[in-house]
């Protein structure tokens, strides 16, 4: 040691090399995933399908809309209908897809034993998805995921609160 200075001695340079070691391991994994799974995306049989109008895969589900107001009278979309007309109308309905379903629209004064009736109509021409329309609750309780109307479905319009009893003095 001369004048206090420390010896040097040659230590290991920085390693300048990349390690690739962990991106082949993660390269051999995806090679065997893509030899698992090629073989699952394609078809092995090869068929040349005939051609018919029944089938159709892009047809939207059909639905019609069936409203009972107030007062018991039935609307099929829109349009009022008598208990005979209506069953005429599910029939119909029916008929052109048995897989139709009946948005039941009924005013909450309604009485049950007419919805019942509306439904055992529905039953018996054959439709068996009946789904109930309703509003959310005023508020803000619904939650906003959860659409309170069915896709496709026009919006109910909303129901005029009872009128709040006179105060007596």
């Amino acid at each position: 040691m001369a004048f206090g200075r420390l010896e040097r001695n040659q230590s290991a340079e920085p390693m300048s090399d990349i390690n690739v070691t962990p991106m082949v391991d993660v390269m051999l994994v995806l090679v065997v995933i893509f030899i698992i799974t090629a073989p699952l995306l394609a078809s092995s049989i090869r068929l040349d399908l005939p051609k018919t109008d029944a089938a159709k895969p892009g047809d939207p589900p059909k639905f019609v809309t069936v409203v009972v107001d107030k007062a018991g009278q039935a609307f099929f979309n829109d349009r009022p209908v008598t208990q005979t007309e209506l069953g005429g109308e599910l029939l119909q309905a029916a008929r052109e897809n048995p897989e139709t379903e009946v948005q039941l629209r009924a005013d909450q004064g309604v009485p049950y034993g007419r919805v019942v009736e509306v439904m055992g109509e529905a039953h018996k021409a054959g439709l068996n998805r009946i789904g109930f329309v309703a509003e959310a609750p005023a508020g803000g309780a619904a939650s906003e995921s959860a659409p309170a109307v069915p896709a496709g479905a026009a919006p109910v319009a909303p129901v005029a609160p009872p009128p709040a009893p006179a105060a007596s003095s």
